[in-house]
Order: structure tokens, then sequence, then C-alpha cells
């Protein structure tokens, strides 16, 4: 089922467009034809609470949008990947510390057998690394590796590798701690087109929740509050955007 009605909008913000920070460029919009499948429930769209909707769902505004090459429909687009390094302490020991250092800042000691939360602690600490900067997982050490996910401030960088010391461990045979990139940081995510930003969606959009289309509006020429956009979106980390998009940041 395809759900296309009437689309319009003003050019004056409302209060689903927190993300626009200013009115040039407002009505440099292209109606565009969405691929709802391509979106999830809870990033990009909710369900409806407002009875007069009869149950339909509401797209968020603002949105960054990419156009699918094989379908000439939007989805959304695909940033790019967010480092990955994992945390492994080898030898079996049974006492002591290891650190990690992060672009010439140096962590307290960590246990060696450390959880995944002690280890984002650490970290946390560090001048150069804020709360919300770094997710982790797996653990605890020494049995377990612990991989961290930078975010926030990082998400979607090629950040510089962590290093580690084990001189600090005790017990074991020849304990050691290292640390190994399992993802990269800054590639594309996808390869279906939506790699390559073409605008935002400019306001919310409701939608029959079984269906699969539906139209919005694209805006390709404006100013943007990034931090306030539905979805993370580094700027710096937009290397390409489609032809004729001039969007600015603040």
């Amino acid at each position: 089922m395809n759900d296309f009605q009437p689309y319009s909008y003003t050019d004056s913000v409302t209060a689903d467009r927190p993300w626009l920070a200013s009115l040039v460029g407002v009505q440099d919009t292209n109606t565009v034809t969405l691929d709802l499948t391509k979106f999830s429930s809870g990033t990009h769209y909710t369900v409806a609470t407002n009875p007069m909707l009869q149950g339909r769902t509401v797209m968020k505004s603002g949105i960054p949008l990419g156009k699918i090459t094989a379908s000439g429909l939007y989805g959304p687009y695909g940033g790019t990947t967010s480092e990955v390094q994992t945390v492994t302490v080898t030898g079996t020991p049974t006492g002591g510390t290891y650190t990690l250092t992060f672009s010439g800042q140096t962590t307290a000691g960590i246990p060696y057998n450390a959880t995944a939360a002690q280890v984002k602690t650490a970290l946390e600490a560090l001048s150069n690394i804020n709360p919300g900067d770094v997710a982790t997982a797996g653990g605890p050490h020494p049995g377990t590796a612990v991989t961290v996910t930078f975010a926030g401030q990082y998400a979607g960088d090629n950040v510089a590798q962590m290093t580690a010391s084990g001189t600090n461990l005790t017990g074991g045979t020849t304990p050691s701690v290292a640390v190994t990139t399992t993802t990269a940081g800054g590639a594309d995510i996808a390869s279906d087109g939506t790699q390559i930003l073409a605008g935002f969606l400019v306001s919310e959009i409701s939608f029959n929740p079984s269906s699969t289309k539906a139209a919005g509006a694209l805006l390709w020429r404006g100013e943007v509050f990034a931090a306030k956009l539905p979805v993370p979106l580094d700027p710096a980390n937009v290397t390409a955007v489609a032809p004729g998009v001039n969007i600015h940041y603040r």
C-alpha cells in the first residue's frame, strides 16, 4: 500500500523543526518519495498517539536523506562507520593493572579483571573523552576482550588507535594487553546510493503503518543545527553530497 496525499508546509519555523537554523532557503525544497521500508521505528518515526491520526505513524522532521540508486526513492542517509577497537588481556594475570592511552592521554590503572563498565569509566575520565564518547561491551578481563566503540564527538571518525601498557599486570604467564582496530571509522556504511547526502526531510509527515511509500519535502539548501537533528550527524563526516546540495551547519 502506498500512502500519497497532498503535501504542504509553511515557510516559518514550527515546533517540529528546531533543527532548522535559518529560513534562508527553506522554500528550496523538492518533493521526493520515501521508501518507508528503509526507516526504523523509534529512530526515524514514532507511533502516533493523537487519535485524530487514526493509528498513523509520524516520520520525524530533519532526518538526513539519501537517494537509493536502484529505485530512485529516498531512504535514511547511510553515514559513516564508527571506530571499534578491541582491548585484549593475555597471559591469564591474577592481579595488577594496565593502562590505555588515547591521543596522548593515559588512563589511570585499569584492573586486570575489569568489566566493560570499568574500562568505559577509565576512558571517560580522560580530558579528551567526554561522557558518551565511548561505548563498551564484552569482558570481563582477562578471559574476555572488551570492545570500545567511539561515539559522541568521535562518531563516524577514523580515530587514532589506542595503545596499551601491561607492565603492572602480575601473575599468570607473561601477562600483557593489546589493542586492535576491529572496525575502522570513517568508511561509508551504505553502498546503495544513500551514502551520499541528498538533504533533509523538512517537516514531519504522517503515514499508514502498512504503507511502503510516502511523499515528503527535501530541504537541499539552507542552514541547520546539526546537533538538533533527530539522528546523529557530524558534518565533518559528510565527505560527499548530491549535486546541488547546499547546506550550511551551525
